[in-house]
């Protein structure tokens, strides 16, 4: 097969290519006007990025404009196949429509999307780099996703709402509505500067006003300013409650028509459905996607059919046509459609960093190795391991009473009860900057009037410490790492029963079985489980107490932190055990137990790459709970001060309540949190931590996450700083 001369140039190295269709041919768009596309064109987009193993991963997106005719995005959909073909099969491939990108691809282009008037095909004429005669307006919208689209140039385009540019050539003017918004505002400044900086090489004056300052060029280009509507209001939003809805299908193209045939209708769904020599649709079209899954032996005509296929399905479902497709090849899975299948693993995940497609949002993090010497300086070992410093500050913990919290004795520190709930509070130190965090633990056998009154305790607490805690919300079993560090080089013991129920303390069982695991940084949690063997796990170590015995079980797949924390549980428990292997136990090991039974064998995976950050915006101020990501790489610049935005890195999910977000938002944000949660497509454990924390007073836990974060950024307003630096 005779392939276009320009695929040669094509995932050479690391970076973003993109082209212009033009009939047949594929146009170079330079890289200053990357970000800017005409709405009579289509275009073919390639991000090509290095992996954990150095090797190269493929993005391949074929954008079509609203007026782009049938003919350029027929051809588009042919070249982005046959580049596929040219790169092996191996790109993750999406189709896009104007309005409505995936935010794979808005995440490129951070400064936002330009949508101009004009085409090839349409014989228009594109605008040039540098050109001065130049007249033409843009309305600026969005908050997550900036999208500037070409208006007519006339006071009728404009409303008070948004912001718009006039662009003149020599000068480009940047106007905002009087109810415009000071985060929109930021957002459509940086457009402006793109315009100024990249499309006319710093020449040209850029001048920002607000309704009521228009200069005289703006009133002699578009003469008297009428009285102005006032925003009409889109929402990109999408309900929360479809992220969950999804369907499983085949796709057969065996007799030249498309044969579709439900495997399943309710997710997570198997990995095992999934067969390497068919294709699949993973139907997400309730929240505005569609996935179509390549098997790597499918027939070739299948695989080349695949774009259309996905085509048909949308039109035969009546979604609406901008619906995202991503299209994956086996083994090029994105996090995105994983998270629709139980327990997902990569093929090669039991050699540890596997080939996996790595998120664009973790690429450019670098994974750092855990080093206890380094922790207090590095925010990115700090979010990736969940440590603010090594647990060794000052701690001050109180078990609910009542509606009362009592302290506790510092020599029982540590130890906790499964039907109590206990504030923790505690002070870090992180490059210089002093914090505090408080740690609800509910028991799982807490009452429920003592898990709301921890909660109420809390809010107390952090009032009389000025209002800039960081509070974590922490369910039994689910336990941060930090938390698990802060009794020195002892475990974290959580014991059945409570001392707060009638009675006093509950009585200790005869047989008592301890599960003991570390996190990544060493630290160990053991806690009391029913005396069983099915409650035994090949990853753990367990200390077995009985009257006719004691013994330490280690598990094959166990660490060294671990058997040491058992050891020193022994101490604790006052008892001398028999050290086990797994696999070589003694009979009176079993009885104690009441015999043996089947248990957990498999190993535990997790790695940042299958479970990327990302970051959303949450909201539930029309009583749906909406939602909207921030594409791309995540920076400081996407915290709006007037939002309540969530954090999810998967082990635990941060709230982040800006100063200026309004009341109900901040009472709604916990339950924000949840309702997440509960929609995840995963099927995530609703015991998943959740960390509420105040803009000014971020832990490195979070801040980690960002790329380049500073922790003065909120001392001055983003937006003068800002215009400042024009």
């Amino acid at each position: 097969m005779v392939f276009h001369p320009e695929f040669e140039r094509a995932g050479k190295e690391a970076g973003l290519q993109v082209w212009r269709v033009e009939q047949m041919d594929l146009a170079p768009v330079p890289e200053s006007l990357h970000g800017r596309f005409y709405t009579g064109d289509a275009y073919i987009v390639l991000n090509s990025t290095s992996n954990r193993r150095g090797d190269l991963q493929y993005d391949l997106h074929y954008w079509q404009g609203s007026e782009c005719s049938l003919d350029e995005s027929g051809a588009a959909a042919i070249l982005a196949v046959q580049m596929d073909d040219f790169l092996q099969g191996a790109p993750v491939q999406y189709r896009e429509v104007q309005g409505h990108e995936s935010s794979t691809f808005s995440g490129y282009f951070k400064t936002g999307l330009t949508y101009m008037k004009g085409g090839v095909a349409s014989g228009f004429n594109h605008v040039v780099t540098n050109e001065v005669e130049v007249q033409r307006l843009l309305q600026v919208k969005g908050r997550r996703v900036v999208r500037a689209t070409e208006v007519p140039v006339s006071w009728e385009s404009f409303n008070q709402g948004d912001s718009f540019i006039l662009d003149l050539g020599q000068e480009i003017i940047q106007w905002s509505g009087s109810h415009s918004n000071r985060f929109e505002k930021l957002k459509a400044t940086m457009v402006s500067k793109s315009i100024r900086d990249n499309e006319r090489c710093g020449r040209t004056q850029l001048q920002v006003v607000d309704e009521g300052e228009e200069p005289e060029k703006m009133i002699e280009v578009l003469g008297e300013k009428p009285e102005l509507p006032e925003s009409h209001s889109e929402d990109t939003q999408t309900d929360g409650v479809n992220r969950k809805m999804a369907k499983l299908y085949k796709v057969s193209n065996a007799g030249g028509d498309m044969e579709v045939t439900l495997v399943s209708e309710q997710n997570p769904f198997s990995q095992d459905a999934l067969d390497s020599s068919e294709c699949f649709i993973l139907d997400n079209g309730a929240n505005g996607r569609i996935f179509v899954w390549k098997g790597r032996d499918a027939n070739n005509d299948e695989r080349q059919a695949v774009l259309q296929s996905s085509e048909k399905f949308i039109q035969q479902m009546n979604y609406p046509p901008y619906t995202q497709v991503q299209v994956l090849p086996e083994y090029g899975e994105t996090p995105l459609f994983k998270q629709f299948f139980k327990g997902w693993k990569d093929a090669d995940d039991t050699a540890g960093m596997g080939k996996a497609y790595v998120s664009n949002k973790v690429a450019k993090i670098e994974k750092v190795q855990f080093d206890v010497s380094k922790l207090h300086q590095s925010d990115s070992m700090a979010a990736q391991y969940g440590m603010v410093d090594r647990g060794d500050g000052e701690k001050k913990i109180w078990r609910i009473e009542g509606s009362d919290k009592v302290p506790v004795d510092p020599a029982s520190f540590g130890q906790f009860y499964g039907g109590d709930s206990y504030l923790i509070l505690y002070q870090y130190q992180h490059s210089g900057r002093q914090g505090h965090i408080i740690y609800i633990w509910q028991g799982a056998e807490s009452s429920q009037d003592e898990t709301g009154v921890s909660a109420l305790l809390a809010i107390k607490l952090d009032d009389e410490l000025g209002g800039g805690a960081v509070q974590v919300r922490v369910v039994q079993g689910k336990e941060p790492t930090h938390l698990m560090s802060m009794f020195g080089d002892q475990p974290m013991v959580v014991y059945k029963g409570g001392t707060s129920r009638e009675g006093g303390q509950s009585q200790a069982a005869e047989t008592r079985l301890f599960q003991v695991r570390a996190n990544p940084a060493g630290d160990t949690r053991a806690v009391e489980m029913d005396p069983s063997s099915s409650c035994l796990n090949s990853n753990d170590v367990f200390l077995l107490v009985s009257s006719s015995g004691s013994w330490t079980w280690k598990g094959r797949s166990s660490s060294s932190a671990e058997a040491k924390g058992a050891e020193h549980l022994a101490e604790i428990l006052q008892v001398t055990p028999t050290p086990l292997e797994e696999g070589e136990e003694e009979d009176g090991f079993w009885d104690a137990l009441g015999g043996k039974e089947d248990y957990c064998h498999s190993p535990r995976l997790h790695n940042m790459d299958a479970h990327p950050p990302r970051l959303f915006a949450c909201s539930n101020k029309t009583g749906n709970f909406q939602m909207e990501e921030v594409p791309g790489e995540l920076t400081q610049d996407d915290l709006a001060a007037d939002d309540v935005m969530i954090l999810d890195t998967w082990h635990q999910v941060f709230v982040w309540i800006g100063n200026e977000a309004h009341e109900e938002e901040k009472v709604e944000a916990a339950a924000s949190a949840e309702r997440y949660i509960s929609t995840d497509p995963a099927g995530r454990d609703p015991r998943t931590p959740v960390v509420t924390l105040k803009q000014g007073f971020e832990p490195p836990t979070f801040t980690g996450w960002f790329l380049g974060w500073n922790p003065d950024y909120w001392n001055e307003d983003p937006l003068e700083r800002f215009l400042q630096s024009l």
